[in-house]
């Protein structure tokens, strides 16, 4: 429950300064956690990115001013962030379907994105199996790339990632070069996992990595390593699929309810660190293990 406080804390922070500057360090310290981590939980549990949540509450308080006020529409445009008409008339009308102008007349129909609140539903899904393991430090090393947290032209996505990876013929060469998996795996596991948040980026942005683990078999030359500390981590393995199915579906519904339904009833908190996507199985059927960082309250 203390989790819910503090993220409803962060939104009622961000409402009351939709016609301000909205600093995202500000939002983390509400949030009581890190601006990544309120972040990934904001658009996993909603599937909306927080920045395009903002945009949308900006757009609407915008359309009921114009609708309810003698506001000239270039005021209207500053008082919610934009540099100019042009700009402010563009993005109205991607949300609205009309233009600021049509918006003052009367009987026009507008959007409206009401203010978000997080709460805990019950909804009687089947259960939902962890398990909570402390890893001693180890290293990793692959394809890297830097994602934006709002979805900012000119970064790519994890998922396009794998994609140039199997495009390019990057995948089939770092599996070559994974070597033996070490020991403390067991032994079922791919070769190549997704990892995250391992080290600090600049702006609002994280890192990802298509990894493989370092072993004494590993050929590391030319790729990024990356050290892991010892970490105690909330497991979240999903049930198995064939690998011609979505998995990228099955990822996004056990992440989202990492965040919706396990961490705000735990008696656990998500805490900074890497977070992994470690993929297993065999040729016909796989499976996902989520790895979270996570300490005791």
């Amino acid at each position: 429950m203390d989790m819910l406080m503090k993220m409803n804390a962060a939104l009622d922070y961000i409402e009351k300064n939709l016609t301000g500057e909205i600093d995202f360090s500000i939002v983390a310290q509400q949030a009581g956690c890190s601006s990544y981590n309120f972040q990934r939980m904001f658009s996993f549990v909603t599937d909306v990115p927080i920045a395009e949540y903002i945009r949308r509450r900006r757009l609407t308080q915008a359309a009921v001013e114009l609708q309810n006020s003698d506001a000239k529409i270039i005021d209207v445009a500053m008082k919610y962030g934009y540099d100019s008409p042009v700009s402010f008339a563009r993005a109205f009308a991607n949300l609205h379907g009309i233009t600021p102008s049509d918006a003052k007349q009367p009987g026009v129909e507008l959007k409206a994105y009401p203010r978000i609140s997080f709460q805990i539903s019950i909804k009687g899904e089947k259960e939902m199996n962890y398990r909570i393991e402390t890893k001693e430090a180890f290293d990793i090393f692959g394809i890297e790339t830097v994602a934006s947290l709002s979805g900012e032209e000119g970064y790519i996505s994890p998922a396009q990632l794998w994609q140039q990876c199997h495009q390019n013929g990057s995948y089939e060469k770092l599996f070559d070069a994974s070597g033996d998996l070490p020991n403390f795996l067991t032994q079922d596991l791919c070769k190549i996992h997704g990892a995250e948040n391992y080290r600090a980026t600049e702006g609002n942005t994280f890192p990802y990595m298509l990894c493989s683990f370092v072993s004494d078999t590993s050929k590391t030359d030319g790729y990024v390593v990356q050290h892991i500390p010892a970490q105690t981590y909330a497991i979240f393995p999903s049930e198995k699929f064939r690998w011609d199915e979505n998995f990228g579906e099955i990822l996004g519904n056990l992440q989202k309810r990492f965040y919706s339904e396990w961490l705000p009833t735990a008696n656990y908190e998500r805490v900074p660190g890497a977070n992994f996507e470690i993929y297993g199985g065999d040729k016909d059927y796989g499976y996902i293990e989520l790895w979270y960082p996570v300490r005791k309250k």
